[in-house]
């Protein structure tokens, strides 16, 4: 099950980094995809995983914040 999430949660992220440049909340989605992969990264055992991926999510949060509307 915990591997399914993975798949699901890393398809998402991918997937809406592929989306960003076509609209501000795109990137915002980018950066629920980097929490929830982050959480597949600790609920799997894969701790560096987990924590790489919350900081891209912050990394993320701070380029939706600062893009123009």
């Amino acid at each position: 099950m915990i591997t399914l999430y993975g798949v699901v949660a890393v398809s998402f992220m991918m997937l809406m980094y592929a989306l960003e440049q076509r609209a501000r909340g795109f990137i915002a989605a980018f950066a629920l995809g980097c929490a929830l992969s982050s959480l597949y990264g600790f609920l799997s055992g894969a701790w560096p995983f987990g924590v790489v991926e919350a900081i891209w999510s912050l990394v993320a949060l701070r380029r939706f914040r600062d893009t123009p509307h």
